[in-house]
Parts: C-alpha cells; structure tokens; sequence
C-alpha cells in the first residue's frame, strides 16, 4: 500500500511540476488559470489520494480536503476570470474567440427586444 500511495503522489507532484512549467508558457492572464486551475486541482487531488494510501487513518481529513479543493478551485479561478475580464485585462494577440463579448450583445439584442 505505500508503494501505491507513493506512486500516487510522486504522480500528483508531478502533474504540479509540469503546471507551474505551463504557467510560465501561457501568454495571458486566462490561459494561465485555466492551466493553473486544472492542473493544480489535479495534482492537487492525486497527491491527497496519496496520503489517503500512505496514512490510511487520515482518509475521511483527506477526502473531505479532496472534496473542498474540487469546490473551491474552480470557482475562485472563475471569479478571478470574471474580474480580469470587467477590468479589461487584455488578451493574448492569438485569442481568437471573445465569448463574453458575444453573450453580452445576445443579452442586449434580447433586453431590446422586451
């Protein structure tokens, strides 16, 4: 078993690893938390899955923590998103699709039309 669990997080630690490469890489805020945000929550996720096999009598701390970064990461990485959007934090010159700007003049053609 904690071989296994061993295993697990030096994976985990690994995903973490090639995150924090691909943050440097991204060449906008956006791209950054999405990287940022999914590698990081599963690295995250599978270094705790880990510790679940290493310490067997940690697993209900452990799941609960699994389930809180699950929660959380992803909601703050969208609010962080939102703002850097309303604040106009620019694009990367290769974005090629606004689908904000799109859905903000669907709802104005749509609020015009009542």
């Amino acid at each position: 078993m904690e071989l296994i669990g061993a295993i697990i997080t030096l994976l985990g630690s690994f995903v973490l690893l090639v995150a924090s490469i691909g943050l440097v890489r991204m060449p906008d805020v956006y791209n950054r938390l999405q990287v940022g945000t999914k590698a990081t929550t599963l690295g995250t996720i599978m270094s705790l899955i880990g510790l679940v096999f290493l310490m067997p009598q940690w697993w209900g701390k452990l799941i609960l923590l699994i389930f809180f970064v699950m929660m959380t990461s992803p909601v703050s990485a969208h609010v962080l998103a939102r703002a850097s959007y309303f604040i106009k934090i620019p694009f990367s010159s290769r974005t090629v699709v606004d689908k904000m700007k799109v859905n903000a003049k669907a709802m104005k053609i749509e609020h015009e039309k009542k």
